[in-house]
């Protein structure tokens, strides 16, 4: 449709037309007004063209209407940095209104930033948290595994898995304060297992590309593999625990699987679980089950790496998709930024922030997330049996009741935590009630746990089909695949280290 405004320039474009056209039979005017005319015409046009223009922008549409007052905010925009380049930060055009875009590429040295970890069990979903970071302030994140071969940097979001086996403390003492993004449970497991799927099954069994025939003679069948799969993603269950008390306890070192206080030795081997078997890191063995530890914390937390390894605050990741509850998430992020003026000071202005959260959220701006793969994130892919479901509910009543306790619950990061694990356990309840009921059915692809997978494969045999015989324990198989998946990562990093460091001296030489 037409508005006023692009009515209104049309007719004034149309009367000047037609007296240009009336002014060329204007032969017996004076010199002097057949110069005035035209010159005055096309001013009335230029002053139209304007007006429509301006008012079309939602800053001065916002301030002819008295919606938006304006204010004076000083930013840092770096002296090397040309006019495009200084585009780059994401803008807050008044009234509510912003238009994002990408961050800066790279951090000044010589800027004091107050740095921020985020620090997540291991899933796509902490990308969410950082390109917030990065459009409220136009600075770029960086991963953990970044800065341990890539170098280090003024980056101020880092993004972390440590202390999972996923992750590595590669940012030194870089950090000031940590936020810790809590995922469903089950979520993260179907995101675990992902990663070992991609260690070497791939798509399909026949596209295991990892070579190890130098190692074995033959490869273990895929049922071997789905069983060893749903004993480590049990594991995980505990890891997942364990990376919440880790953090919420300022780095207090624990053993996954008893909850127990544990001894530095225990620890570093906890660290490097595809090194031993569950039976080499069994609690009993390494520290025994009568002798008491002195409560002690991971050095990072300790030595001067982080003064404080608490997070300051809990971010939902469900919740920051959410479009009812999604703004205030974003909100938060942006309040934790505020609690130091170093980084605060750029934050965008509290007006903008419902804005960026739709542009990063309902229009797709920013990074791809794990929500831009196909199916968006899905968390049906795989079904979970009863016993792998009430794995994860007897994990997170461990976690509900230790951190609603009196010696927590004056915390507003413990409450958060209880608060979200209480919605967790809810839909995984569920879900259990379907498995139960007959309602959700399992394949034999799924997360059936060793019970589950063994109930089937008796049945089969009592039905008179032939099964595989799982007498040859395959685990070691399995463990060597996953060690040499993690070596393989760390060399490829090494190789991108060394191939920017190449890029940054050609570009210094030029």
């Amino acid at each position: 449709y037409l508005s006023f405004i692009d009515v209104l320039f049309i007719i004034t474009l149309s009367v000047c037309l037609l007296e240009l056209k009336h002014y060329k039979r204007m032969t017996m005017m004076s010199k002097n007004h057949r110069t005035v005319v035209p010159v005055l015409l096309l001013g009335i046009i230029a002053m139209v063209a304007m007006v429509k223009d301006e008012i079309s922008g939602p800053l001065l549409y916002s301030t002819l209407r008295g919606r938006t007052t304006y204010h004076l905010t000083n930013i840092f925009i770096p002296t090397s940095l040309t006019t495009d380049s200084q585009r780059q930060l994401s803008m807050d055009l008044g009234g509510g209104n912003c238009k994002w875009q990408p961050p800066e590429p790279k951090v000044p040295e010589e800027l004091d930033l107050h740095k921020t970890i985020i620090a997540g069990f291991p899933s796509g979903d902490k990308r969410m948290i950082f390109v917030q970071m990065e459009a409220l302030t136009g600075w770029p994140a960086k991963d953990e595994w970044d800065f341990e071969h890539l170098g280090m940097s003024n980056h101020p979001f880092i993004k972390a898995n440590y202390p999972h086996h996923e992750g590595i403390w590669g940012w030194e003492d870089a950090a000031d304060q940590v936020i810790m993004m809590i995922r469903n449970i089950r979520r993260s497991m179907v995101e675990y297992h992902d990663i070992l799927w991609d260690i070497g099954y791939a798509k399909t069994w026949e596209e295991a590309t990892i070579n190890l025939d130098d190692l074995y003679s033959e490869q273990p069948p895929l049922e071997d593999f789905l069983a060893w799969r749903d004993l480590r993603v049990m594991e995980e269950c505990h890891w997942y625990g364990w990376f919440i008390d880790y953090w919420m306890e300022g780095g207090l070192m624990r053993d996954m699987f008893t909850n127990k206080i544990t001894t530095a030795e225990h620890w570093n081997m906890l660290m490097e679980p595809t090194g031993y078997s569950r039976a080499q890191l069994d609690y009993d063995i390494v520290v025994g089950a009568d002798t008491v530890v002195t409560p002690s914390y991971d050095p990072h937390c300790t030595y001067g790496d982080l003064a404080n390894c608490e997070p300051v605050a809990v971010i939902s990741a469900e919740k920051l998709r959410d479009y009812t509850e999604g703004p205030a998430e974003t909100a938060a992020i942006a309040n934790v930024l505020h609690n130091d003026e170093r980084t605060g000071q750029y934050v965008i202005a509290p007006e903008a922030w419902d804005c960026i959260w739709e542009e990063l959220i309902q229009n797709g701006k920013g990074l791809k997330t794990v929500y831009d793969r196909p199916g968006g994130g899905s968390e049906n892919e795989y079904s979970f049996s009863s016993e792998m479901l009430e794995e994860m509910i007897h994990e997170l009543d461990r976690l509900i009741a230790k951190y609603s306790g009196s010696e927590w619950n004056t915390k507003a990061t413990a409450n958060r935590v209880v608060f979200l694990l209480t919605e967790h356990r809810a839909l995984i309840q569920i879900e259990l009630n379907e498995v139960n009921s007959g309602m959700r059915k399992l394949t034999w692809r799924d997360m059936l746990g060793p019970n589950e997978r063994q109930r089937r494969r008796e049945l089969k045999l009592q039905q008179g089909e032939s099964v595989e015989d799982q007498k040859k324990d395959h685990s070691e198989y399995f463990m060597t695949m996953e060690k040499k998946f993690k070596e393989d990562k760390q060399r490829d990093m090494r190789r991108l280290a060394r191939k920017e460091g190449r890029k940054a001296e050609r570009k210094e030489a030029m």
